[in-house]
Formats: structure tokens, C-alpha cells, sequence
């Protein structure tokens, strides 16, 4: 994997996105340079302190400086309160922020995106990373400029005390900033690779427990554990690698100190005996030394953190920057008659060899439904994806009411579609707040009743406790397969869309919810344009046209009769679904 580019520019573009909390920065800033100044102060202070306060001659206590001094820690301490509550309202928005952005940005990129990435990779970036990235946008600024802060004005306390001591100190210089360099590459290329490892940890673990039934039956928990548990030792071992280094900066950067110290010893008694340093400067340099020691070893920690942030801003922008799935139609949309046609249509998936579908073409027309079979992968549940463009075809043309899809914008299209699936997506909400889903949340209730009375789901809807009010858990959990079925018709039919799209909608169901479903699909299918697909061939023995794929490819199409009759691909899915008698090849012995 190659190393992510340098940190500047990134987190140049990083602080662009806290620009709107400008005002709470700069009360910030103004914070630190008060806490840096009163720091400052206090160190000045050492020289009058120690001058008099040890002087025999001086024989009467000055009350000016004790109180000088509980001035400049009250000023220090309300500066730290502005300071820390401005940096972290500013950071938690940007983090805020960014999470709108990431989630708004994948629900507007293309299918394709995904098949490349896994849901928990993007829950990591919408989580993990974002925390990261507002760590880096505003914490890690508020150490770099409130330490550096603390630096340059103990240095230049240290100048007013001796030029000539802070300038031999000074020559320690270039070593700091090399280590720093150093340091910096080396968090950069180890923190990159723990946000990757993170994400798989989140995958393998969400894998290991949404399977779990096939993991138990199948004995496989000492595998899955196994391999969660090399993923989180291979984690560790490069947090470990950033702890080590962060150790080993901060050891080497002690050390410099203790050198400077030793420095600041030899000169400054060099100074002193020469008559140019009192007491009281000794002291003051002493002091500010001792200050400047942890204010580096802190702006070298902070580069954990910087790097950290940077290297999940890289995650975070590698996705911001996609292109969105593509949207140029101009040609309005209200509600189409629903003729839907395709010429000719190719459709293959990102770094596949063979296509997905090739040569497609067929018409389907209001009031009639289309059913679409063949063996598993032979391009079906492709098709029908196409139809909303939730993939690009490759080839071919897609019409719906004589024009391509394409000159729709795609919110128009969309709205002529309704999708029932055998994998029922519903969310933690009432079932009303399911059923009147999106665009649908306007109807009203009479709309809303007459929806779940003609999905055959009143019966269930009634004996729950809030009735549609009620709650039905994370993706319908507390209801039963065929009562979720019923309910995503349900949504179907409050859509009322002139394009109905039933991809296995009945596959998972047991007979008497198989019947309650059909019954309820009998109701929602009329005047529609009807596409169907679906294992069980009894349940399309009606339809006015059928298309038989197989490798992507159209191989047969008429109806169930004609089809019967000619004897080829969906006879022989026929027979082999109601066990007439096959040989190896398929072929009727009959």
C-alpha cells in the first residue's frame, strides 16, 4: 500500500471545513495568548522574586507581587476555560459536520461503490474517522499553537534575561526539528495502516455475529475467532509501533532538555561570574527552561494525534471526492403511462470478465407483468437494478414511455418505481413512520389505513399494543417474515407508482404467508407495469410474458404455455421444480 500523501495539504483542507466556527477559534486563540502571556509574566516574576525578596539589604515584604501573582493565575485559569470550550464546540462541529457530509455523499454515489466497499468500512469512516479528523482540525491545533505559544514567550523571556545563553540553547534547535520530521513520517505510515485494520476488525466481527446461526451449526466459532482475533493482534501490533515512538520522541526530547539544562548551567555560570546575571536572572531562565521542556515534548505527542486525524481525513476525502452517480436529465417527469422498453442492453460489473447481461430486449407494457427467470446468477436481479440506474448498462438503450431513462432526472424516475424485495429493508420506527416512508410521509391516515388494509396487514397491525404507532425493532424484528413482506407492500401501495418491481418477494415465505402476500400482491398489481422475479414458477403461471435468462443472456420468451410447449430452458426449470423425472443434463426422460 502506498503512503498517503504529505499532511500539509490535508490538513490545509481539513481547517477549511472549520471555517464557519472562525469566532470560536479566534476566542480561542485569544485565550491562548493570554494563558501563553500570564505563563510569561509569571516566569518575568522570578527575577524581582528572588532579587529582593533574598536580598538582606531589603528589609520591609512587598505585598504587590503575591498579588500579582494570584492576578496572572486567575486570568491564566479563566483563558483556559474559554480556551478549551471554544476549541471543543468547534471540534465536535466540524466532526458533526463531516458525518452529514460522508453519509449524504454515499447515498448519492453510484451501485457500484457498493460492491467496491463494505458497509463496515463505511461505518468506520463515518465513525472511527470522523472522531479522528475533528482530533486533528481543532485538538491537535489547540496543543500546536497553545504550546507553541508557551515556547515563544519563554524564549523570549529568556532573551530579555541573556541573549547570549538563550542563543547557545538555541543551537539544540535543528536537532528538535529533525526528531520531529522523523517522527512525523513514521506516525503517518503507521496510523494510515491502523484505520485500514480497524475497518476489517469491524467487518470480520459484524460477519462473525450476523452469521452466527451458520457459525454455530457449522462449528465455526474457533475459526471466526481466530481470524477476528489476528486482525486485532495485528492492530495492536501498530498501536503498540505508535506508542514506541511516541515513547521514544518524548525520552529523546527529555534528553535534549536535560543537555539544554546543562547547557543553560555552564553558560549561565559563566555569565554570572562575569558580573552580567543576577540571581534573579539565573532563576527566571531556569524556570523558563523548565517550561519550554514539556511544551515540546507535547508538540512532538501531538503528532500522534495529527497523523491519526490526517491519515482518516485521507479516508474520509479519497470518498468525499467521488463523483456522484450520474444526474443530467432535464426532460420532467410527473407520472409515467409506464412502458418500459430495452433495446439491446449490455450490463457488466467493475473488473468482471464476462457480462452481466448481454443483449437484452423487451417491452413491457401498463396492466400486464413481466416475469423474469432462470438459474441462480444468470443476470436477473441485474436487470431489474437497472431500471432506477442503480447501475449504468454498459450497451443498449433503456426507454421508459418512448425516451431513454437517462433524460429523467433520477428522482423523477425513481418516483415511477416501487420495489418489493424478498430482503425487506425497515427501519427502527412505528409502522406507520415504515409504511409512509420518504416522499410518502405527507399521506394522510385515511391513505395510510386503506395501504395496510389492502396489504392484508390491518389483521396484525390492530393487536399490537400502539397499533401503526407501534415500534417493530431494528429492520422489523419483532414481526414475522411474511407480516414484514406485507408491510413493504403496504409501502408499495401508498407509492401507488405506475412501475411495480417484485424481486422474490415471496421466496422466504411459509404457505399460509405465501397466500396472504399473493393475496395482497393481486391487489397492488393491476394497472401497473409489473416486473417479477421469482423461484417459485407456480406463482407466475399467469404472467402475460416470460423472460427466461441464463448467462446473462435472453434465451426464451412468450408465455407460460408457449414456453411449456416448446420444451426448452424454462420447461425443463419446470419439471425439475415439481420433480418430473430429469436426467443429469436436465433434459426430460419422460
Amino acid at each position: 500500500m502506498n503512503e498517503p500523501t504529505g499532511p500539509w495539504p490535508t490538513y490545509k483542507r481539513l481547517l477549511g471545513y472549520a471555517q464557519p466556527y472562525r469566532p470560536l477559534l479566534v476566542m480561542a486563540m485569544v485565550g491562548m495568548a493570554i494563558e501563553a502571556a500570564a505563563g510569561g509574566g509569571f516566569t518575568m516574576l522570578m527575577k524581582p522574586i528572588i532579587d529582593e525578596t533574598f536580598d538582606p539589604k531589603v528589609t520591609t515584604l512587598s505585598w504587590h507581587l503575591p498579588l500579582f501573582i494570584v492576578g496572572l493565575f486567575i486570568a491564566r485559569g479563566l483563558a483556559g476555560f474559554i480556551t478549551d470550550y471554544c476549541m471543543a464546540r468547534a471540534g465536535r462541529s466540524v466532526s458533526r459536520d463531516l458525518r452529514n457530509l460522508l453519509l449524504g455523499k454515499y447515498l448519492r454515489l453510484p451501485g457500484l461503490r457498493f460492491d467496491a466497499e463494505t458497509v463496515p468500512s463505511m461505518l468506520t469512516r463515518l465513525g472511527g474517522d470522523t472522531e479522528q479528523v475533528a482530533q486533528a482540525a481543532v485538538d491537535a491545533m489547540k496543543v500546536m499553537v497553545s504550546q507553541g505559544l508557551q515556547v515563544i514567550v519563554m524564549f523570549a523571556v529568556m532573551m530579555m534575561a541573556s541573549p547570549r545563553v538563550t542563543l547557545a540553547i538555541l543551537l539544540l534547535g535543528p536537532v528538535l526539528a529533525f526528531l520531529m520530521d522523523r517522527v512525523g513520517r513514521r506516525y503517518r505510515s503507521i496510523n494510515h495502516r491502523i484505520q485500514e485494520g480497524a475497518a476489517k476488525m469491524l467487518q470480520s466481527a459484524e460477519q462473525a455475529l450476523k452469521g452466527q446461526q451458520e457459525v454455530k451449526i457449522y462449528g465455526a466459532q474457533q475459526a471466526e475467532l481466530e481470524r477476528y482475533a489476528a486482525l486485532v493482534q495485528r492492530n495492536l501490533q501498530l498501536s503498540l509501533k505508535v506508542e514506541t515512538t511516541r515513547s521514544s520522541a518524548s525520552v529523546l526530547v527529555q534528553l535534549m532538555g536535560a543537555i539544554g539544562l546543562a547547557a543553560l548551567l555552564l553558560v549561565a555560570g559563566h555569565e554570572a561570574a562575569q558580573g552580567r546575571m543576577t540571581a534573579g536572572d539565573f532563576v527566571k531562565m531556569m524556570v523558563a527552561m523548565m517550561a519550554i521542556i514539556p511544551a515540546l515534548r507535547q508538540l512532538t505527542n501531538v503528532q500522534s494525534m495529527l497523523q491519526r486525524g490526517v491519515s482518516s481525513a485521507n479516508r474520509l476525502f479519497s470518498v468525499l471526492d467521488l463523483q456522484d452517480e450520474a444526474d443530467t436529465g432535464e426532460r420532467k417527469l410527473d407520472r409515467a403511462r409506464g412502458v418500459l422498453e430495452f433495446r439491446n442492453v449490455s450490463a457488466r460489473y467493475e473488473g468482471q470478465q464476462e457480462p452481466a447481461l448481454s443483449g437484452i430486449s423487451f417491452t413491457a407494457r401498463p396492466g400486464t407483468v413481466t416475469a423474469i427467470v432462470g438459474r441462480s446468477g444468470s443476470g436477473k436481479t441485474t436487470l431489474i437494478k437497472l431500471i432506477p440506474r442503480f447501475y449504468p448498462p454498459e450497451s443498449g438503450q433503456i426507454l421508459l414511455d418512448g425516451y431513454p431513462v437517462e433524460e429523467y432526472p433520477l428522482a423523477d424516475l425513481r418516483r415511477q418505481i416501487a420495489l418489493v424485495s424478498q430482503s425487506v429493508m425497515l427501519f427502527d420506527d412505528s409502522v406507520a413512520a415504515n409504511v409512509a416512508y420518504g416522499e410518502l410521509a405527507a399521506a394522510g391516515e385515511d391513505e395510510l389505513a386503506a395501504a395496510i388494509r389492502g396489504a392484508n396487514a390491518m389483521e396484525f397491525v390492530e393487536r399490537m399494543p400502539e397499533g401503526a404507532a407501534s415500534a417493530i425493532g431494528e429492520n422489523g424484528g419483532r414481526l414475522s417474515g411474511g407480516q414484514r413482506q406485507r408491510l413493504a407492500i403496504a409501502r408499495a401501495m401508498l407509492k401507488d407508482a405506475p412501475i411495480l418491481i417484485l424481486d422474490e418477494a415471496t421466496a422466504a415465505l411459509d404457505n399460509e404467508s405465501e397466500r396472504l402476500v399473493q393475496d395482497a400482491l393481486q391487489q397492488l398489481m393491476p394497472d401497473r407495469t409489473t416486473l417479477v422475479i421469482a423461484h417459485r414458477l407456480s406463482t407466475i403461471e399467469h404472467a402475460d410474458q416470460v423472460l427466461v435468462l441464463d448467462q446473462g443472456r435472453l434465451v426464451e420468451q412468450g408465455t407460460h404455455s408457449e414456453l411449456i410447449a416448446r420444451g426448452g430452458l424454462y420447461a425443463r426449470l419446470h419439471r425439475m421444480q415439481f420433480r418430473e423425472p430429469v436426467d443429469a443434463m436436465g433434459q426430460d426422460t419422460a
